[in-house]
């Protein structure tokens, strides 16, 4: 027999919020924490699924699972998405209705991972065969494609979907998958030439460079370091748990089941690359003779590789990013760009090339998904779009999202109550409106035709004169002020005018999901999405297969004067077109949740999760399905869990469903306001109602429990006695046998012991005759082997008796010899000692004789030569000891041999002079002119703080490095670095000190040969600019911390704003390089460096002493600034061990 489950059994917390008694916003959130906590991430608000991502990988989507959600009740099993996609499928196989699933919630929510568990499933219940599983297969693996080119990795999510994404899988009669069409919506594409901080760019880019073969990167011209190129963010370019070059291998796979051909693969590589390649091309500015700037491009290395990927001359392309050509009527008039337009040229061109190659992928997709079949089909639509999104900063592309979610709230209402409606109908129950918020005036402030925020956009950007984003806000203040949903600080309604919540640029409108407030910096430039006709053009010159597929507009033979439609008009067109196809089919919906920021599993944040509750309107969604009905059900169903609760319908009710269910129900005595009887279904008001149900029947099942274990414990006794006595008997006969048995054995085993006794006496007997006679034979022939024996031991004595007299014979002789040996070898050795000591005597009286011989001729100058000899031997004998024990060649080595003589003492000292000399001139041969003049810059910094600032030893062993920013290089200081013209010595990240609170506030620190530049860290815009001749002194103390005043010349150009007081962690290099920098200056004097421990700073036109003292280490031994009155500010200075 089937067990008929259903959504109540086993429930934790309340699976349908529909049930949850008392409904409020904290019982809410606290259903959705307690159901999380127990690993239940689905809930219901009647047939809408809540999704909580759950951040890790959990059991509950195996094979088994599908299976156990096939062809089941949508409330008969627990909360899951398979349930959704179940009822879904059915309705679309079994009562051919068209279907579409919306799934929307904020990044990170898990939107994109609940499309493709709905794929899946609808993957697996369909139909099987070659043909279907082909197309399930297409579209499956479509997705890693789109994922690849319209994912990144943003600060919410490692695989954030930056594109709107609907999918429309088409389906046979049969219900099986025929194919698929997909539409894309508002691609971010700003991404592409900038990221903000700790975000990346497109997966596609990292996944090329990090998975692409040596080979496939030397044909595109690029490298895998990532820090090449302009485009791609390097703070988040590596992502845990992402592995990039497995992913390009499963891109590169999908793009191959999908259908696109090898050269195809190979032509959007291309383009990607040529993407990368574009980012890395930069302009520098150049003065024509008329006046006008114009942009030159700086290293063109760049270009040329991205030409030749292109099949683009470099001329022709070149010209485009200098010069703009408009066109009015029959004029043409030709424009330079300057560096500004061509960096926004260039970025353009990015964005519409990356933009244009995504579209151009989808619709190849959709070629190869399409369905065949030219019959009717039937449709099951897939959602996957923005959340609303509210950030610090909000720009035009959240005011897009904004939109569509307001429309998708609009129409999720309207089908929501639409639904109600018709079941109600059906049913014949009464229908009773139901009051809720109506977005429609909120989406009519966005979209009117006349008066609409939208429109009053275009008609700012197509109109002429100067249009900016100011122009548009006043507009906006103009038409929209008396808006109850728009506000501004500028609008004539008068409430907000001292609202310093709302700044003077912005606008702030008032959604259904609550207030955001809008920045119009960039409105105008991203409606307009303008690409210069000049670069289209030279786009569609090229000989590449897929560019003039992509840029048609760039044919010279079908120029169009008419400006492009805005990306907001395209943008509201898309989401007319979406709205319009999704009310003619029967939505199903997916709200997805997260549950914390910092994408961890088991970690609830209850502030995020109402947050997001609120803006999905889930507490409404609940309020429209309570406001009639909260619970119904078919009679069938219903009657068969309840059936226990009255006597005449229990076991069995004989008769229609509904009228036992009126059995039931007035057995109960529930109040007849409480319910409603429809045509199948019974429909119960108040969840209060539901719960005494289920109270009464967990009350009967105990009840029923009980008696059934009676029953079967009776059951289990009468038969457990019956078996004994059964057993009893048999027990009984199968003794009497084994008695009988047991006595026969007895008398058998007692004849048997009377047989063996015998026959054992018997056989001892036998036994002993044999043993006597065993050992009268064994004694005769012990006796004959002990003769034998003493007959061979006599003849073995007489044979070694024999042996050692021969062995003395011959030791004997052996003794003999030795002895004559030794008396001929002493005789031999008398005579040797003899002829020796002749020998001796001999040489002796040879020397004598000539040394009387000759003594006359050497006794007058013997002396000296023995002398001069000896010495030069001395002499000979320190050196090559010197040799030997030379020390090292390291200039700081002060080890020497030790003096052998007190006579070479002079020597001594000055060969270590020598060796010193010629080593240091060693050691100094190996310097580069850089390392000479950091030395320098070294010794420098000696003579001026040596034995003088404390700072000064704890700077010896740190290198001078100079520019600390990599200004040149990094693209953030860009504006910044054009700004300086001359060479930059030193950049490096000061502290300005403010004289009113002895604060410091973050500036960059630019030291060139003529001036010194202060700039602002987050814009580089410029601060202040001082000329190295207007610098009087340079102040600082004595002591480890890193202040330092700049003073200036009274009366010069930059002494107006006063002097300025720094701090740094570089001052030692600072101040070495100004004195240097000084020095060397042939048209100014000397820069003096003024060390004391108390100075005056000039601000304005007040005078302001700086005090240093020491003090207790105060916020981790940091160095302190304190304003004491208007003329002292005291630096306190932790006193170091």
């Amino acid at each position: 027999m089937e067990v008929k489950t259903s959504l109540l059994d086993n429930m934790i917390g309340v699976g349908d919020m529909v049930l949850l008694e008392p409904l409020s916003e904290d019982s809410f959130i606290e259903n959705l924490r307690n159901r999380f906590d127990h690993n239940e991430i689905y809930t219901y608000i009647g047939s809408v699924v809540i999704s909580m991502n759950p951040y890790r990988s959990l059991p509950i989507y195996t094979p088994d699972k599908v299976e156990e959600y096939r062809n089941r009740n949508f409330y008969e099993l627990s909360p899951h998405i398979y349930a959704l996609a179940d009822e879904a499928y059915r309705s679309l196989r079994d009562q051919d209705k068209d279907q579409c699933i919306l799934i929307t919630g904020e990044s990170g929510a898990g939107k994109t991972e609940a499309s493709k568990l709905v794929m899946s499933y609808v993957a697996a219940v369909c139909g099987k065969g070659h043909e279907v599983n082909k197309v399930k297969e297409q579209l499956l693996q479509s997705n890693p494609v789109l994922e690849a080119f319209g994912n990144a990795k943003t600060v919410r999510n490692d695989n954030s979907s930056r594109f709107g994404k609907y999918m429309d899988i088409e389906f046979d009669f049969k219900g099986d998958p025929l194919g698929g069409v997909i539409s894309n919506y508002l691609l971010e594409k700003s991404r592409v030439v900038k990221q903000p901080r700790g975000e990346r760019n497109f997966h596609v880019f990292y996944q090329l460079l990090s998975g692409a073969s040596d080979d496939t990167l030397k044909k595109l011209k690029l490298e895998r370091d990532f820090s090449k190129y302009n485009y791609l963010s390097l703070d988040s370019a590596a992502v845990n748990g992402l592995d990039d070059a497995a992913n390009f291998r499963t891109v590169r796979n999908a793009m191959q089941i999908v259908g696109f051909m090898e050269d195809e693969v190979q032509s959007v590589l291309e383009l990607v690359a040529a993407v990368l390649k574009l980012g890395n091309i930069e302009f520098k500015p150049e003065s024509r003779c008329n006046g006008t700037d114009e942009s030159r491009i700086k290293d063109k290395n760049d270009l040329k590789e991205m030409c030749e990927l292109l099949g683009i001359e470099q001329s022709v392309l070149e010209r485009a990013f200098s010069y703009r050509t408009v066109e009015a009527k029959m004029e043409k008039v030709s424009t330079t760009l300057n560096v500004a337009q061509a960096y926004y040229a260039r970025d353009a061109l990015a964005k519409n090339l990356y933009s244009r190659l995504f579209s151009w992928l989808v619709t190849r997709i959709n070629e190869s998904i399409k369905a065949q079949a030219k019959t009717r089909h039937k449709v099951m639509g897939v959602l996957d779009i923005y959340g609303f999104e509210i950030f610090e900063d909000n720009s035009f592309e959240q005011f897009i999202i904004n939109y569509c979610n307001e429309k998708l709230q609009q129409i999720f209402i309207e089908l929501t109550l639409r639904e109600e409606q018709e079941e109600y109908v059906r049913e014949g129950i009464e229908w009773t409106n139901i009051e809720y918020f109506n977005n429609a005036i909120i989406c009519d402030l966005i979209e009117n035709h006349q008066n609409g925020i939208l429109a009053m956009l275009d008609e700012e950007c197509l109109r002429p004169g100067t249009v900016t984003d100011e122009t548009f806000l006043d507009k906006l203040n103009t038409i929209c002020a008396e808006h109850q949903h728009f506000e501004s600080r500028l609008s004539k309604n008068s409430k907000f005018l001292t609202d310093h919540s709302l700044p003077h640029n912005c606008f702030r409108i008032q959604h259904y999901a609550g207030k955001v407030l809008y920045r119009v910096e960039g409105f105008v430039d991203k409606n307009n999405d303008l690409l210069y006709r000049d670069l289209s053009q030279a786009m569609y010159k090229a000989t590449h297969s897929l560019i003039k597929q992509l840029f048609p507009e760039g044919n010279p033979a079908k120029v169009n004067l008419k400006r492009p439609p805005t990306a907001g008009f395209q943008f509201k067109a898309s989401v007319g077109t979406l709205m319009r196809n999704l009310q003619t089919k029967n939505p199903n919906y997916i709200r997805c949740i997260k549950p914390n920021d910092k994408k961890a599993s088991h970690i609830f944040t209850e502030s995020l999760v109402c947050h997001q509750a609120r803006y999905l309107g889930l507490m409404e969604n609940v309020r429209v399905r309570r406001a009639g009905y909260a619970f119904r059900q078919a009679y069938e169903p219903c009657l068969e869990r309840y059936k226990m609760l009255c006597k005449r319908t229990w076991p069995h009710w004989r008769g229609p469903a509904r009228e036992g269910v009126e059995v039931l129900m007035g057995d109960l005595q529930v109040p007849t306001e409480e319910f409603s009887y429809g045509r199948s279904k019974i429909f119960i008001r108040n969840p209060r109602t539901l719960f005494f149900l289920e109270e009464r029947r967990r009350q009967c099942l105990q009840d029923l429990a009980t008696l059934i274990q009676k029953i079967y414990r009776g059951w289990k006794c009468r038969s457990q006695f019956l078996l004994l006595k059964k057993s009893q008997i048999v027990v009984a006969a199968w003794y009497r046998r084994y008695a009988q048995q047991k006595k026969y054995q007895q008398i058998k085993s007692a004849t048997t012991v009377v047989q063996s006794y015998t026959r054992g006496w018997q056989a001892r007997k036998l036994l002993r005759e044999l043993k006597y006679q065993k050992r009268c034979e064994e004694a005769v022939t012990t006796i004959s082997a002990f003769w034998h024996g003493t007959q061979a031991r006599m003849e073995l004595r007489r044979l070694k008796q024999e042996a050692r007299n021969k062995h003395a014979v011959t030791v004997i002789w052996a003794y003999w010899q030795g002895t004559k040996a030794r008396r001929e070898l002493r005789r031999l050795k008398e005579e040797a000692r003899r002829k020796h000591a002749v020998a001796v005597i001999w040489a002796y009286w040879q020397g004598l004789k000539v040394r009387r011989e000759y003594r006359k001729f050497f006794r007058a100058n013997a002396g000296k030569k023995i002398y001069d000899f000896t010495i030069q031997r001395i002499m000979q004998k320190y050196f090559l000891g010197l040799k030997s024990t030379m020390p090292s060649m390291s200039p700081i080595d002060k080890n020497w041999p030790a003096r052998p003589y007190l006579f070479l003492d002079g020597v001594h000292t000055e060969l270590r002079r020598i060796f010193h000399l010629w080593r240091c001139k060693k050691y100094r041969s190996q310097f580069t002119e850089e390392k000479k003049a950091i030395y320098e810059e070294k010794l420098e910094a000696s003579k001026i703080f040596k034995d003088k600032k404390a700072l000064y030893p704890s700077s010896v062993n740190q290198p001078f490095k100079g520019d600390y920013l990599e200004i040149t290089k990094n693209p953030k200081y860009q504006k910044l670095n054009s700004a300086v013209d001359e060479k930059v010595l030193l950049a490096d990240v000061v502290n300005k000190i403010n004289r009113a609170n002895g604060k410091g506030t973050t500036r960059i620190f630019l030291l060139t040969k003529k001036s010194v530049v202060l700039a602002d860290q987050k814009t580089g815009q410029v601060k202040a600019s001082v000329p190295l001749p207007d610098l009087a002194s340079v102040s600082v103390s004595t002591q480890s911390d890193g202040f330092f005043a700049l003073r200036l010349k009274e009366g010069s150009a930059s002494a107006t704003k006063g002097d300025f007081l720094l701090s740094s962690e570089h001052l030692i290099e600072i101040i070495t390089k100004l004195h240097r920098t000084g020095a060397t200056a042939a048209d100014q004097e000397q820069l003096n460096i003024d060390i004391s421990d108390e100075f005056l700073v000039q601000f304005k036109q007040d005078k302001v002493c700086v005090k240093f003292i020491q003090g207790a280490p105060k916020n981790g031994n940091s160095v302190s600034c304190k304003r004491k009155n208007n003329r002292l500010l005291e630096v306190s200075v932790p006193t170091t061990a």
